[in-house]
């Protein structure tokens, strides 16, 4: 994530998190440390995975203190180990206290959806189809989650809402049909925005098909479902695949010869990377 970036949009959603956390003062580290003290502390990984996020790990002790300095031994991206030292952090010692908890809940978080998404965008490796996330992300969080499915390998659907044009079964529902749905779509929309439809069945496949739509969403759809849903689309439009998709499920998905598989567990069921700030001393 760079800096510009951060900046823009990160900056304000992390002083949120800072400010959730510390309404007036934090209480203890007052308690125990009345002036400032130099110090450090070192960031040590506690289980194997794909480490995500340490930018935004020191862009919440930054925010409390534009002093504190950072000496890196990892970078996004990377395959780290139990035992592992990460970082070492260095500033104020109650800066290094009340920062910990917020910069550990973005690093953790992180970099368990990146571990998570490596596993299974490892498992489509070779293949034509690539992996994407949903927005079923947390509120607020949405650009650090989405930018940890790009560190470990998957690919971004639409970011929001603004982003591009997908119409589900509700709006199916609300135009009064596929081909209804894609031609108001397409007199509303500018003609850069691609179009996506998502189907449930074979017949609605051939209207979208018919009605000219961009982007063919299959929506738990059976495996033999949707082969047949490739072959009537037979490249008049890119195809993707959702519906629950898992680590546990999506190689039955490989063969199937989709443009996309989209998985919102990417996001919402990603286990954290068990990630910790020890040996805080004086310097």
């Amino acid at each position: 994530m760079d800096k510009i970036t951060m900046k823009l949009n990160a900056d304000k959603l992390i002083m949120m998190a800072l400010q959730e956390d510390i309404t007036s003062e934090d209480i203890t580290t007052n308690s125990v440390m009345p002036h400032a003290q130099a110090g450090e502390v070192s960031l040590i990984c506690k289980q194997d995975g794909v480490i995500a996020g340490l930018d935004v790990f020191k862009r919440v002790f930054e925010l409390l203190d534009e002093t504190t300095s950072f000496d890196m031994k990892a970078k996004d991206g990377d395959t780290v180990q139990k035992g592992q030292l990460l970082a070492v952090v260095r500033g104020d010692i109650r800066v290094l206290l009340s920062g910990e908890r917020t910069a550990l809940n973005y690093l953790q978080r992180m970099s368990g959806i990146a571990t998570y998404t490596r596993s299974i965008a490892s498992l489509l490796a070779g293949s034509k189809t690539k992996l994407l996330d949903t927005r079923k992300t947390s509120p607020n969080n949405r650009i650090f989650e989405k930018y940890a499915v790009t560190v470990g390998g998957g690919c971004n659907h639409r970011y929001n809402l603004s982003d591009g044009i997908l119409l589900k079964d509700n709006h199916i529902g609300a135009a009064g049909g596929v081909k209804e749905a894609v031609a108001m779509a397409k007199s509303y929309a500018p003609f850069v925005r691609k179009i996506e439809v998502e189907v449930e069945n074979l017949d609605m496949v051939r209207e979208a098909v018919e009605a000219g739509a961009d982007i063919i969403m299959l929506d738990n759809m059976s495996p033999e479902q949707m082969e047949e849903a490739v072959r009537l689309i037979d490249g008049r439009a890119e195809t993707e695949c959702s519906g629950n998709v898992t680590r546990e499920n999506v190689e039955r998905l490989i063969n199937i010869g989709v443009d996309f598989i989209s998985s919102g567990a990417l996001t919402h069921s990603a286990p954290i990377l068990d990630l910790s700030l020890k040996n805080l001393h004086a310097v």
